[in-house]
């Protein structure tokens, strides 16, 4: 199938995007790198009368650092945010998410700002900036504002945005510490969305004590998650006392949303998302003590 006619709009600014975005209404639609909005056209999951491409808006693109945090321009490809030794260094989790998205061609294409704002719960950025309590900074007529990552996923492929609004960047905080992270998915074939998957964030303090520590989900619910009453048990607790099965089993009791679909059901999608945090909780673990 082809997508349904629909008029193309490029703007060079972003204010010249969200003005568009405002005059046009709810018939249009912001494309960034296409890699998701593409083939539901194609296949007429969505229609729109208009496409607001940001292709060329360049102050969405590049990536900074000041000082305790990392800002990425939403217009930044995967690709570059793979390739940034900055961001290796300062948000490492983003840098080993990088490599699951798809495959290389999508990742040259596809946009951090694009993903974030697609909101798919078994992608990896969204995962990764509700871990580590990013902020996604918006803009729309009425000027910009800041959203925290936890009140930004409101709901399957949604978002606290308006119909008027864009991503601009995501702002990260940067590395420190004692730190160790890790992601861990399951997935039918490489490239994939993933089944089932987890990511975590540690740091400890000099006794080796849990002084942070972020478990995020994704894959099994909606939205993205954050299993918060088990990252609250564990503050204060020496890495040593731990059972890492248990913290799996702690992660994902509860979860009353998770997916049954064709590729299985809710509870062995559970039992995938208990093996993930619990592996890639050992990962972060290990990676921190040698710190």
């Amino acid at each position: 199938m082809k997508p349904a006619a629909f008029e193309y709009h490029a703007p060079a600014t972003a204010e010249e995007a969200v003005t568009l975005l405002a005059d046009l209404g709810e018939e249009a639609k912001v494309i960034a790198g296409g890699q998701s909005l593409m083939p539901m056209l194609a296949l007429r999951l969505a229609v729109f009368d208009h496409l607001v491409d940001l292709r060329r808006v360049t102050e969405l693109r590049g990536i900074e650092i000041s000082g305790d945090t990392v800002r990425i321009g939403a217009g930044t490809t995967h690709a570059e945010v793979g390739r940034s030794e900055e961001v290796r260094r300062a948000v490492p989790l983003l840098s080993r998410a990088t490599p699951h998205i798809g495959h290389f061609q999508i990742r040259n294409r596809g946009t951090i700002g694009g993903a974030i704002a697609h909101a798919d719960a078994a992608a990896e950025y969204p995962v990764v900036a509700l871990t580590l309590d990013a902020e996604i900074e918006a803009l729309s007529p009425r000027g910009p504002r800041t959203i925290p990552a936890a009140d930004f996923f409101t709901g399957m492929w949604t978002t606290a945005l308006e119909a008027d609004e864009i991503v601009t960047a995501i702002v990260f905080p940067a590395r420190h510490g004692r730190c160790g992270y890790a992601i861990e998915e399951f997935t039918r074939r490489s490239g994939d969305f993933a089944m089932a998957g987890a990511v975590v964030a540690v740091r400890l303090d000099a006794d080796s004590r849990i002084d942070h520590c972020a478990v995020g989900l994704f894959g099994l619910a909606p939205t993205p998650l954050r299993a918060t009453t088990t990252e609250a048990g564990l503050i204060g607790r020496s890495i040593h006392e731990v059972d890492i099965e248990e913290i799996g089993r702690s992660a994902t009791t509860g979860l009353n949303s998770v997916t049954t679909d064709v590729h299985g059901s809710a509870d062995y999608r559970r039992r995938v998302g208990a093996a993930m945090v619990a592996r890639a909780w050992r990962r972060a673990v290990e990676e921190a003590s040698n710190d």
